[in-house]
């Protein structure tokens, strides 16, 4: 058995490795040959590209896999640690934190909302953050509808931190607290930070299109003599 020291970052190098592993990009290459970053407009190696890319069984599959790389390391880390230890908040980042930073993609990673889902799960049924998540989407999806996602994502984040945060050190859970506040943090940076904005990359023949209308419009816009 490791001395407390190592395990404690055997545990969290391993919850970091398990979210650096996009799985919503590898299994689409894999399985169809598709590159959902090069195919869809935020350039995000996400669950929801997946499913718009390749189709719901594909989608579904590499849901679960970002839920499952951020649950996985909770419940592992829950039997071997005090998850009411403050550094156990640095468990619950470490998976969030290594799909956001993603260093086998060129340092190219994702949004986290899957992911943080997981690790949010993996804490229940002693902290129920991921109910208040979850309610939070639903909320600003359905009754007060909040587009586009990128500004619906960053405002349920800053909410649920806003929320939980209090909350949680008020009942004496300073790790979870912490946990919740780091993710948070993480996802909106993430959002901001993501090339939602930048234009699909345009084919040859539209390329050749629009330099034909660029050179061309000059000339019909000059007045006539």
């Amino acid at each position: 058995m490791p001395d407390r020291l190592t395990l404690w970052l055997l545990l969290l190098a391993g919850g970091f490795l398990s979210g650096s592993i996009l799985y919503s990009r590898i299994l689409p290459l894999l399985l169809t040959g598709k590159d959902v970053s090069a195919e869809s407009d935020d350039r995000n190696p996400g669950a929801a590209n997946a499913f718009m890319t390749c189709g719901p069984a594909i989608g579904a599959l590499c849901l679960l896999l970002d839920i499952g790389k951020g649950l996985l390391p909770v419940l592992l880390s829950r039997r071997f640690l005090d998850p009411a230890e403050p550094l156990f908040a640095l468990i619950l980042l470490s998976p969030v934190l290594g799909h956001a930073v993603a260093p086998f993609n060129r340092f190219h990673g994702g949004k986290c909302i899957a992911t943080s889902f997981g690790v949010l799960l993996g804490i229940l049924p002693q902290c129920i953050a991921v109910v208040a998540l979850a309610v939070l989407y639903i909320v600003f999806s359905t009754v007060i509808r909040v587009r586009p996602h990128r500004r619906r994502s960053i405002l349920v984040y800053a909410l649920f931190a806003v929320i939980m945060v209090p909350l949680l050190l008020y009942a004496g859970k300073l790790s979870y607290a912490l946990g919740c506040a780091g993710i948070s943090v993480t996802v909106i940076w993430r959002h901001l930070c993501a090339p939602s904005e930048l234009p699909a990359p345009q084919t040859e023949e539209a390329a050749e299109e629009t330099a034909k209308e660029t050179a061309e419009a000059p000339s019909e816009s000059s007045p006539r003599n």
